[in-house]
């Protein structure tokens, strides 16, 4: 395995637009290690020039891509696939460097990441239109699917290389060029897989990555710009809420994968040994910077004690320190913003009046940790209840009836994910169907899979990806009408 100054020198530093530019002006900006505070590299800072750049390579290979055949393209992903496979070790480590999470951690993102390569290289080929009569008996009716065009991609830092394959897959599988803006706090895993579809084929122009400081300066001129077609954002809901505003002017197709908060539900049939196993792993899966992280932990009264007890004893088993020490389980969080976020959040149940059970306090030093939390006797006022934590920290309050439960996981103005956990049959149906959430997980903690829609209702978003529905995302369907 290369080293860690070895892997940083590889790794593209310029922004990439058929390959690697500088940007204008020659700006650059630092990306940091959360576990150390300390600069990695420094990388090309993208102007909003370079944005424009990078949209009109997209629009000069957009029907050459389009009308390569479906096979040809599929075959590219599934290179690329292969690639990250067996660089594998590569990716996990630039990841733990650059976003913090435990080389753990970061090797099952390598795998659900390429996963979207594989899974779309094979979906390129099923793209479906259909033939029909007329229901009148007068002509027929012929719908066919187009690729959208040229599309934009802002992509988050919890996980750097799946929430771009997300995207990229599906897009480039259906015929689209793709510009990807990656966060600025974790730009390298992406530089590293557009240098990897170079290397499997990919056409110059087909995939460009813009980073950047300025992200709304620099996305401003794309989303003006009538030749972009499409935007697909994962993040925060008040951003998501201000691009979609402004891509309204141009009528973009947009697909927004926004925040959660998500409830985990215990009732008294369950198996609470398997419910704090799934607990752990949705809470802490990322270390807890997941939009699909468990956010509250609604426990029955009559099992919340146990639930407690067995919660905490299995989250002081995880061990805080550098994502890159291989004894650590839990890594820092991004930056020190999103430390004083998780602090002033359990600060604000504390002097409320919750109790803590475990954790609740930052160790201080060098990097940006925090350590796994448990939080019980929590107010209903307090915010951690209704704001996304984004970290290592569990809330437990209790309900007595079924109705009170589903009342309370429903009481949000977000609706991504749930977790249910009972062994009733009819009682996992009937919760499902009536939480106000994109997704449910019944007796799972991690539910996110390539092969499923992913996505939201409420504040928490729109549109799907991955599945057979991730595809439709990237198609225009178009009515043919005949004789």
């Amino acid at each position: 395995m290369v080293s860690e100054r070895e892997l940083l020198e590889s790794i593209p530093t310029k922004l990439w637009i058929g390959g690697p530019v500088d940007a204008t002006g020659g700006g650059t900006f630092p990306v940091r290690n959360p576990a150390t505070g300390e600069t990695l590299v420094e990388i090309a800072d993208a102007t909003p020039e370079d944005a424009v750049r990078a949209l009109d390579a997209a629009v000069a290979v957009q029907a050459e891509w389009a009308a390569t055949p479906a096979r040809q393209r599929g075959e590219i992903l599934r290179a690329v696939f292969e690639a990250i496979t067996a660089r594998s070790e590569e990716f996990a480590l630039l990841m733990t460097l650059e976003m913090g999470k435990a080389l753990p951690e970061s090797r099952n993102e390598v795998r659900y990441g390429a996963e979207f390569f594989r899974w779309f290289s094979e979906e390129a080929v099923r793209v479906h239109g259909r033939y029909q009569s007329a229901p009148a008996g007068v002509g027929r009716i012929l719908v066919h699917k187009q690729p959208v065009g040229p599309c934009l991609a802002i992509t988050p830092w919890n996980f750097p290389l799946a929430m771009g394959t997300r995207k990229i897959g599906p897009a480039l599988a259906a015929g689209c060029t793709m510009i990807v803006k990656p966060a600025s706090e974790t730009p390298l895993t992406m530089l590293l897989l557009a240098q990897l579809c170079r290397d499997a084929g990919l056409p110059d122009g087909v995939l460009s990555v813009i980073t950047t400081s300025h992200s709304g300066a620099v996305t401003a001129p794309l989303l003006n710009d009538p030749r972009l077609r499409k935007l697909t954002f994962t993040g925060s809901t008040p951003v998501g809420k201000k691009l979609v505003e402004a891509s309204a002017h141009g009528l973009l197709r947009t697909s927004m994968e926004l925040g959660g908060n998500a409830p985990f539900v215990v009732f008294d049939d369950a198996d609470i040994d398997a419910a704090v196993q799934g607990a752990v792993l949705a809470k802490l899966r990322n270390g807890g910077e997941a939009c699909t992280a468990a956010n509250r932990f609604h426990v029955q009264n009559s099992v919340r004690e146990e639930f407690t007890r067995k919660l905490v004893s299995a989250m002081a088993e995880y061990k805080l320190g550098p994502g890159t020490d291989p004894e650590s389980t839990l890594g820092p969080l991004i930056n020190e913003d999103q430390l004083d976020t998780v602090t002033e959040l359990v600060e604000d149940a504390v002097s409320a009046g919750a109790r803590v059970e475990l954790g609740g306090k930052a160790p201080g030093g060098p990097g940006w940790f925090y350590p796994a939390t448990v939080l019980t006797e929590l107010p209903p006022q307090s915010r951690i209840l209704r704001e996304e934590v984004f970290g290592p920290v569990a809330p437990i309050v209790g309900f007595e009836t079924e109705e009170e439960g589903l009342a309370a996981a429903n009481n949000t103005e977000f609706g991504l994910v749930a977790y249910v956990y009972t062994q009733n049959l009819d009682r996992a149906l009937r919760i499902a169907e009536g939480l106000e959430t994109g997704m449910v997980g019944v007796n799972r903690g991690v539910i996110s899979d390539p092969a499923a829609p992913f996505g939201g209702v409420k504040e928490s978003g729109f549109g799907r990806e991955g599945g057979f529905e991730g595809i439709e995302e990237y198609l225009n369907t178009k009515y043919i009408a005949l004789p």
